[in-house]
């Protein structure tokens, strides 16, 4: 079974996306990077991406993240805090955890493709 298939499906990801999202957008150190940003739209790109990294039928095709993060000046602090945040989203949604610490051991493998300045 994925873990896609173990925490319920779409829905379940949708809505740890849409807690993460708003989780995010009220980080003052957050808020900035999503002022002009159609937060809908980003949603679904973001539960296609999760749904498919967790094993789910969703195919991704959008952007590298490499490419998807140049230029907005991402820091180790940033990347830190979108972590942490959805770390507590996991956990909040009863995630087990142990497949919060895989999670986020996929998250952390993705620091050096987002962050671009210490």
């Amino acid at each position: 079974m994925t873990l896609f298939e173990k925490y319920g499906g779409f829905t379940t990801v949708s809505n740890i996306v849409r807690q993460f999202y708003k989780d995010l957008t009220s980080s003052p150190n957050l808020r900035p990077y999503f002022e002009h940003i159609n937060m809908e739209s980003l949603i679904d790109h973001q539960t296609k991406f999760i749904s498919h990294a967790l094993g789910g039928p969703a195919e991704y095709t959008g952007r590298t993240l490499a490419k998807s993060h140049k230029g907005l000046s991402i820091t180790n602090a940033h990347f830190d805090e979108v972590a942490d945040i959805l770390q507590d989203v996991l956990e909040d949604a009863g995630v087990e955890a142990e497949d919060v610490t895989a999670i986020m051991g996929i998250i952390s493998s993705t620091r050096s493709a987002i962050v671009e300045e210490n």
